[in-house]
């Protein structure tokens, strides 16, 4: 099939803070993108944010704007609760979707996005810019033709810092709202990196903790994990840590590969160590592009001119969303969970933190 580039009318629906990055993604992408209207339940906040985008129509209401503008695809930036119900919603009025994290509350939702998908025919991706800066890509091209042996050793490090105003925002801090906590808000971009690089994981073994925050979820976790091919790999999440870092580090047979940063990384963030020896293999990155929402957006673009599912769509980050269930599942019951163990009908299949969240007890 030939592929047609086409300019795309976009939509952006929530104007907070996060709405910025897709609207620069847009600009970034301009001639393939472009910004038709934005909406907002917040009148005041909508009309802020369409001063800074000249352009854009503005409506308090996504079904009025869905039908009277009919975008190709809208860029999802409200509060976490809501991203499940209008990811559908978007899908069943003719739109791609691309929403930020976490998609979803829970692998419930997850499959009704699915089922959804392949009701429309049209598609929905999840905002893991990580996995689309060029060095990421350039890893896991690396991985896949075997040219640094097995993976044998990973970390996985968020440690942010958010202080007790940050959660002063209702739907901060709470479980029916946001989702989850240090967790599900905030190392879900390394996390999602890590296991998209390593591959299938096999088991899970995690605690978390409420340390020093006064809200409901927590504000700190621990996890080990097995992959499929054998590699450990350990999993801190934090945000308690004045001291802020994103930090992935994995040990292969032939090259120790990681990268320090904080919230996007550029091949500069990126260190490569050959094993001693000889015929060490070389990082030579072709390209210098951000882990933006700019470079995942393109790559979606491309997604839409071919017809075809995109990167980081649904059935790509359903392990992702695995993993966090099962991470907090482990902490609930205190045992390792293996892959494959939440099934529909189960607690943490109905909301990721299960029981946790509910506050009933384990059946």
């Amino acid at each position: 099939m030939t592929s047609t580039r086409v300019v795309r009318r976009v939509a952006i629906a929530g104007t907070g803070g996060i709405a910025r990055q897709h609207a620069a993604a847009i600009q970034a992408n301009a001639g393939r993108a472009r910004l038709v209207a934005v909406a907002d339940v917040d009148a005041a906040q909508l009309e802020a944010f369409r001063a800074e985008h000249d352009a854009a129509a503005g409506y308090t209401d996504l079904g009025e704007l869905l039908d009277r503008e009919q975008p190709d695809l809208v860029c999802i930036a409200t509060p976490p609760a809501l991203h499940a119900d209008l990811s559908i919603r978007c899908l069943e009025a003719g739109a791609w979707v691309l929403c930020e994290k976490p998609l979803v509350a829970s692998l419930a939702e997850l499959d009704r996005i699915a089922d959804a998908e392949r009701a429309t025919g049209r598609h929905c991706a999840s905002v893991f810019q990580w996995r689309f800066g060029s060095a990421g890509q350039h890893l896991k091209g690396l991985i896949e033709r075997g040219e640094l042996g097995r993976p044998l050793v990973g970390l996985c490090q968020t440690t942010w810092f958010r202080d007790q105003a940050y959660y002063e925002k209702p739907w901060r801090g709470r479980w029916e709202s946001e989702v989850g906590g240090a967790t599900m808000g905030h190392g879900i971009h390394a996390m999602d990196l890590f296991l998209w690089l390593l591959g299938e994981w096999e088991d899970v073994s995690a605690m978390t903790g409420t340390l020093d925050r006064d809200i409901e979820v927590e504000d700190a976790s621990v996890a080990i994990v097995r992959f499929a091919g054998g590699a450990l790999g350990s999993v801190v999440n934090s945000v308690l840590s004045p001291h802020e870092e994103t930090f992935v580090r994995l040990d292969f047979q032939r090259a120790t590969v990681e990268v320090r940063a904080l919230y996007h990384y550029t091949n500069a963030h990126w260190t490569f160590t050959p094993a001693p020896g000889p015929g060490a293999p070389a990082w030579q990155v072709p390209a210098d592009v951000s882990s933006s929402h700019a470079a995942q957006l393109a790559a979606l673009l491309d997604s839409m001119d071919r017809d075809t599912p995109p990167a980081a769509g649904t059935a790509d980050v359903r392990s992702t969303f695995e993993f966090l269930s099962s991470l907090y599942r482990s902490a609930v019951e205190g045992r390792s969970v293996r892959r494959g163990e939440i099934a529909p009908g189960d607690p943490f299949y109905r909301h990721v933190a299960g029981t946790l969240a509910t506050g009933t007890a384990v059946p």
